[in-house]
């Protein structure tokens, strides 16, 4: 390898691990760090992001991770290099989660780099949607997304099923807002205005006083009583969007990888065309409650996600934090 190709290389894993930062994660945690070691990228899970007792198991932390790794593996495509990944490459370390090398080089993939367009500007919605309809090929196009990373988005086509799924993360939320240590926990990750955190959830990334929709889907409380929140794009939060949930065959710590990459792939395409995505995790975080909508909603598939897809003209802004607090170079 002369200098050149080491440069350019160094190059690619540096945005590589860019682009990785980007992806969602449950309440902005970033629960990540990232090693490079010559052309090697380690994606490792940061148990001190972890949420203790919402997500015991990482669930949660895995999807956020699976995430980021698709954000890598677009990014290579997107650069002109074969992804080359190895998922949970070494038992013996339960943290590293997974390892990416650029291989061998490839013709531009207009598609990855139309996806690894979006990464920096797709954002989390936490309110009603517009009125404006869902095309229906979009949609189609979405579940061909997540079926090609081996899970299943399902977008809920009958009412009553929607209603169930809203009355359950309503009910899901209220029994959590009464239980003092997950509130804590839930308040530690919210961000009052002019923070300068690179984490969390921002004071402007939620309505202060959200409209209902019907049937209507509880939002998290990060304020703790503040009054802080943002009065954009109230006039038009009219609707619940497109219910859809995602889910995978098995429930195992490889699964929960493979749904965060689906995950991440199916917000890509959806930014792509304008459409955005609020996510509700409440109901998934009780096991009686993600054990009922398995066995009656989800054909005894695992639910790994509950999301509404809507349009919305509230653009947002994103906060990471620096790389240089999530990488190790060698």
């Amino acid at each position: 390898m002369n200098a050149r190709t080491t440069e350019e290389i160094t190059s690619v894993v540096r945005r590589a691990v860019q682009a990785a930062t980007w992806a969602p994660s449950v309440h902005n945690t970033q629960p990540w760090s990232f090693g490079v070691d010559g052309d090697e990228i380690a994606l490792r899970a940061d148990s001190d992001r972890k949420l203790r007792l919402c997500d015991p198991a990482g669930r949660e932390l895995l999807i956020s991770c699976g995430a980021a790794l698709m954000n890598v593996r677009l990014a290579l495509r997107a650069l002109g290099y074969e992804p080359r990944v190895r998922v949970l490459p070494d038992p013996d370390r339960p943290a590293l989660l997974a390892t990416v090398r650029p291989g061998a080089a490839v013709a531009a993939d207009v598609n990855a780099r139309l996806l690894y367009a979006e990464i920096e500007r797709r954002r989390t919605h936490r309110a009603g949607f517009t009125r404006l309809p869902v095309p229906e090929p979009l949609l189609e196009a979405l579940v061909a997304e997540a079926g090609g990373e081996g899970a299943r988005l399902t977008p809920v086509r009958s009412e009553a099923a929607v209603r169930v799924l809203a009355a359950i993360t309503c009910a899901a939320q209220d029994v959590q807002s009464q239980d003092r240590l997950l509130s804590l926990e839930l308040i530690r990750w919210g961000r009052p205005p002019g923070s300068p955190r690179g984490d969390g959830v921002p004071a402007e990334g939620y309505p202060r006083a959200p409209r209902r929709t019907h049937p209507h889907f509880a939002q998290r409380d990060y304020t703790h009583g503040h009054p802080w929140g943002s009065d954009a794009d109230q006039f038009f939060s009219v609707s619940t969007g497109v219910v859809a949930v995602l889910t995978t065959k098995g429930d195992s710590r490889q699964d929960w990888i493979t749904a965060g990459q689906a995950l991440q792939r199916v917000l890509l395409r959806a930014s792509v065309h304008g459409l955005s995505a609020a996510f509700h995790t409440q109901a998934l975080e009780m096991f009686h409650l993600r054990e009922f909508l398995r066995q009656e909603l989800c054909s005894q598939e695992y639910p790994q996600m509950i999301m509404r897809l809507g349009i919305t003209f509230d653009a947002g802004r994103g906060i990471r934090r620096p790389v240089t607090e999530v990488l190790e170079e060698r």
